[in-house]
């Protein structure tokens, strides 16, 4: 047996994590296991020797797996194997992608590829929370330059109390779910829901994962020195020309700053303008017919235009568009817009637009989640598209990315803890960007906030959202926050940091941040403005809506739901179905039973009340429990020599005998009665053993008078 390096981290409550490195996968440049209970990640990565010509950025690639046997089950689907990745792949992916991709060297362009398999599972251990420290390790026992390592821990709050890594149970509870990664000395992403936390609770929760991650990041600098990793390959990715740097710095800064400094609210026209100054040095520097290093210009140009947009907003407090550094863009809003779905809004700040609709289904719409660690069904889903033609961009749409997948998850966590608890509905939100500049998932949970309310879903309280920006410079130490960041202060700044939430506290979450040493008194100051702009958004919102509306829209569906006893399930549902089919069919409705505890929660669907009243009944009918003396409306289901069985409730028969039908004595009970027919009975007695019914119809007749 091979002989594994084995480093322990005690997370200082009886639980430990082990990183284990030279078992398996000993090609990959790096390859680690990390086990934490039964919970196994494989992590592996392999990086190119050489960069491919012409490629100015770093192409990281990073795929998170799960292996259905870790947890021995089977694959659905037809062919029985893992295939396309799951949404909760991909969210993971990107957590592991966001943290890496800004610690590599930016003169490395090798294509780099890191995996991470999910090989055991048990039911305690969340491996999102471990999937970063996989992947960290697995570079840090490589000789692949990364200015790491990192780690990324999950903290949870349960009854006040903030837990590193808690178990799935634990989390289930938790009013606070974050997960952070950072280096030994900085955070460099953050992402989680919350159920209202103030800022300085946040900002707690962070500090106690930042402390976590430095024990961690520790034993992975430990690991490196023990094993010999800590001098890292030789490259050359880049040719550059200083000369040529420097002449594109020396002719076209001045006409950055300039343009940056024109507080020119339009997006085409402020980007064809920096544009030109690009095009303009080109022709002034190079006759036609000549050589021109295109490349290297537009990646010179691109670091002075970065460096004139800094400048003007630290020098001048003066944004692309104009706007002061905690100033929001105009913000309109529309309800009901759309005629056809349950609900709809328009919502626009600036050139940022997103038109987003309700549906409002039963629980046949419920969605079926099979995914490795978790099989469920979820009612309330939110969807986000982002077309090229929001940024005006000539291109096709091929699939949902994973871009889309992450915007629509941050959106969906910040609305989701403010949906109606225990709701008959089954809710799918649909936003559609029709314009970007800044902040379109932000702008998805205001819209879905009044399409929610527009479709007369009881929400407990309207959200908002707002992406923070901030651009700083380490080498005097002043730094501007930006409330509600443009796409070019997002690209060219140094945080992305988006907080949702109602007016009593954050709901959502999801930081970037680009630079290093943050230190916790900016982010306070990005929390605490986030605050005011979100606050702001939220006296917008109340201008086109306040509260959901009364009643849902005249095509929505309706639903009701009744509790029966455990034991009537089987009544309502009848043999193979055919009792609740047949109300379907009779009343035109839906009806969904599912078990709850002891109970059945039975949901009635349809398009009107008379068709759910009706439905309604016969349920009721079928679930109540006859009484001695009550007088019930029965049809005559088949007659005998002897008398007449008539059904008072669905599937409940009495006997009519012949001698209870009218005072007069019969000889046949043809006389009297036909089958189908309607009549009123009294239920004068149950039989104790049997419990059969014993009906009587002439003591509901006049007595005739004797001769």
């Amino acid at each position: 047996m091979i002989k594994a390096f084995e480093k322990v981290i005690e997370l200082g409550d009886g639980r430990t994590i082990t990183i284990e490195t030279g078992k398996l996968a000993k090609q990959a440049d790096g390859s680690v296991v990390v086990k934490m209970g039964g919970t196994y990640l494989l992590a592996a990565v392999v990086s190119a020797k050489d960069a491919k010509a012409d490629v100015d950025f770093m192409p990281l690639t990073v795929e998170y797996k799960e292996k259905y046997a870790s947890v021995g089950r089977f694959p659905g689907g037809f062919q029985k194997r893992e295939a396309r990745p799951s949404d909760y792949e991909i969210l993971v992916s990107r957590l592991i992608d966001r943290a890496l991709r800004p610690l590599f060297p930016d003169d490395y362009h090798a294509d780099t590829f890191v995996t991470v398999n999910l090989i055991s599972a048990d039911a305690e251990n969340s491996p999102d929370a471990l999937a970063g420290l996989a992947a960290s390790a697995c570079l840090a026992v490589s000789d692949i330059p990364f200015n790491g390592p990192i780690s990324e821990v999950r903290v949870g709050r349960v009854d006040g109390r903030l837990i590193v890594n808690p178990t799935v149970a634990q989390l289930e509870i938790a009013d606070m779910d974050i997960i952070v990664a950072a280096t030994i000395d900085n955070i460099m992403m953050v992402e989680g829901e919350m159920s209202e936390v103030s800022e300085a609770e946040l900002l707690e929760a962070m500090k106690v994962a930042h402390e976590a991650i430095k024990i961690q990041c520790q034993a992975q600098i430990e690991m490196m020195e023990a094993l010999g990793k800590t001098v890292k390959r030789e490259y050359c990715h880049e040719d550059n020309d200083e000369a040529l740097r420097e002449l594109v710095w020396e002719q076209t800064y001045e006409k950055a700053y300039k343009v940056a400094a024109s507080a020119n609210p339009n997006k085409h026209e402020r980007l064809a303008n920096f544009s030109d100054i690009c095009k303009d040095f080109i022709a002034a520097n190079y006759p036609e017919g000549t050589d021109v290093p295109t490349s290297l210009i537009k990646k010179y140009y691109h670091d002075v235009e970065k460096e004139a947009v800094r400048k003007v907003v630290l020098d001048k407090a003066v944004r692309l568009d104009g706007r002061k550094t905690d100033e929001i863009r105009h913000i309109w809003s529309e309800v009901d817009y759309l005629p056809g779905p349950h609900g709809s809004a328009v919502f626009t700040r600036g050139e940022t637009q997103s038109l987003t609709t309700v549906t409002l289904g039963t629980k046949m719409d419920e969605k079926l989640v099979d995914d490795v660690m978790r099989k469920a069904y979820d009612r309330f889903l939110l969807h986000y598209n982002f077309p090229a033609f929001s940024t005006g961009e000539a291109k096709a749409s091929r699939g949902i990315s994973r871009r889309e997948i992450g915007h629509g998850n941050l959106a969906f966590r910040a609305l989701k803890r403010m949906m109606p608890d225990d709701y008959a509905y089954t809710v799918r939100v649909v936003s559609d960007i029709l314009e970007s500049n800044g902040s379109s998932s932000m702008a998805t949970v205001c819209a879905g906030t009044l399409a929610l309310m527009d479709a007369g879903v009881p929400i407990k309280k309207p959200v908002s959202g707002i992406a923070m920006g901030l651009i700083s410079d380490a080498k005097t130490g002043a730094f501007a926050v930006l409330s509600d960041i443009l796409g070019d202060e997002d690209h060219l700044g140094d945080m992305d940091f988006k907080v949702t939430g109602t007016r009593d506290g954050i709901t959502a979450t999801q930081m970037d941040i680009k630079v290093d040493g943050l230190s916790f008194e900016v982010l306070e100051k990005a929390l605490n403005q986030a605050r005011v702009g979100r606050l702001h958004i939220l006296d917008k919102l109340a201008e086109t809506m306040t509260e959901p509306r009364e009643d849902y829209k005249a095509h929505a569906p309706r639903i009701i739901t009744i509790r029966i006893p455990k034991d009537m399930i089987g009544s309502v549902i009848g043999p193979g179905g055919k009792i609740i089919q047949e109300i379907q069919a009779s009343t035109n409705t839906v009806i969904t039973i599912e078990e709850i505890g002891n109970q059945g929660n039975v949901a009635i669907s349809a398009s009107n009340k008379d068709d759910i009243d009706a439905a309604l009944a016969r349920v009721k009918a079928i679930v109540a429990v006859p009484e001695v003396g009550t007088v019930y409306k029965g049809k005559v289901k088949s007659i005998v020599p002897f008398g007449a069985f008539v059904e008072i409730f669905p599937g409940k028969d009495g006997l009519l005998h012949i001698s209870e039908i009218e005072w007069k004595r019969l000889d046949k009970v043809e006389e009297a009665l036909t089958e189908g027919q309607e009549i009123e009975v009294k239920l004068v007695e149950i039989d104790a053993r049997s419990g059969k019914l014993k009906l009587s119809r002439k003591v509901l007749l006049p007595r005739p008078e004797k001769e």
